[in-house]
């Protein structure tokens, strides 16, 4: 029986409309950020493009240089950094929100290092190059949340003991990609560095097509479970009297969002932090209400690709895009770690 007055009833109205107002306006405003981003990257490097002409050779138009500099150099990296920041803002806030943990990210807790692992062993090991590396990046990241899902089965899954386990696992493959790249021969040795390191330099825009395939079914299977993810916020038996299938979610969203890690990886390497930092970011600027998996992608997208431009023209030197949101994330991590030793403490 519904006991609320006229104006409380109110009052909880506008409520709504101005979270739905807030939310609206920072979608808005990443997807305006993400249009000047991308422009800029596109018409502005060691040399100026007019967007007249970017435009030209946007639409299949052969211009003399620019056809090269535009769509053979900058559009294909821009892809990339907009799809595979994507991927990791999705599969980061996806894990987090799951685990009620933001430390609970692939890359913090061994997925990316995985899929990095498995790449430089099929390159220096195998002697494999293109597609079937890629393909040994997915199986291994998928292998290593598998291992990481079972070793931490106790009666269940806890957060805590998950994200132990998949830190120390992730020093272990750490320490078997250092092997392996000791181990290097002088002309394999540049490409397995990329896998360690996260780079966008020489991608292709045929790479593209199954990351974005990836992103369209595996996000759209996150987007489609959105609702049962807000649930879990509220912990798991508040959302299990809500109606969520607690098992059938939580397998399908690791399966979804280590597939995203996964396939990001194997295009990009392990760009640390993306999927780590998308979650909070979105849930500082459009507020904790409401799902984060569109926002945290938005984000993870545009932090790619603002951090490999930087890397490329904003810096003393050329860095990759890795090497530039590692320098960003680390002492983000390095606070959210401080800051819960401190609230352990003051329990």
């Amino acid at each position: 029986m519904n006991h609320a007055t006229p104006a409380q009833r109110a009052e909880l109205s506008a409520l709504r409309r101005g979270r739905f107002r807030r939310r609206r306006g920072t979608l808005a405003l990443l997807a305006a950020g993400l249009l000047v981003g991308v422009l800029v990257t596109l018409a502005l490097g060691q040399s100026y493009t007019p967007l007249s002409t970017v435009a030209r050779v946007l639409v299949g138009v052969d211009v003399p240089g620019a056809s090269f500099t535009v769509g053979e150099l900058r559009l294909p990296r821009a892809v990339a950094c907009l799809l595979a920041g994507a991927c990791f803002g999705l599969g980061g806030v996806a894990f987090q929100t799951l685990l009620r943990n933001p430390l609970a990210s692939p890359d913090i807790i061994g997925i990316s290092s995985g899929a990095s692992a498995g790449a430089v062993f099929a390159i220096v090991a195998l002697a494999w190059s293109g597609p079937a590396v890629a393909l040994v990046a997915v199986a291994a990241g998928l292998g290593v949340a598998l291992l990481i899902y079972l070793l931490s089965w106790r009666d269940g899954v806890t957060g805590a003991r998950l994200i132990l386990i998949g830190i120390g696992l992730a020093a272990m493959l750490q320490s078997v990609t250092a092997y392996l790249l000791m181990q290097a021969p002088s002309w394999s040795l540049q490409e397995a560095l990329r896998w360690i390191t996260g780079s966008v330099n020489g991608v292709r825009l045929t790479q593209a097509l199954p990351l974005s395939l990836a992103l369209a079914l595996l996000g759209g299977l996150l987007l489609s479970r959105r609702a049962d993810l807000d649930a879990l916020r509220l912990g798991d038996e508040l959302a299990a009297g809500l109606g969520v299938r607690l098992g059938v979610t939580r397998i399908v969203v690791v399966l979804a969002s280590v597939g995203l890690v996964a396939f990001a990886t194997a295009v990009t390497g392990p760009i640390a932090f993306v999927a780590f930092l998308s979650g909070p970011i979105a849930a500082r600027i459009s507020g904790q209400s409401g799902s984060l998996l569109l926002p945290a992608a938005l984000v993870g997208a545009l932090l790619v690709l603002a951090s490999d431009y930087a890397g490329q023209f904003l810096l003393p030197a050329r860095y990759p895009v890795g090497i530039v949101t590692g320098v960003l994330g680390a002492p983000y991590l390095v606070y959210l770690i401080v800051r819960d030793n401190q609230r352990k403490g003051a329990l």
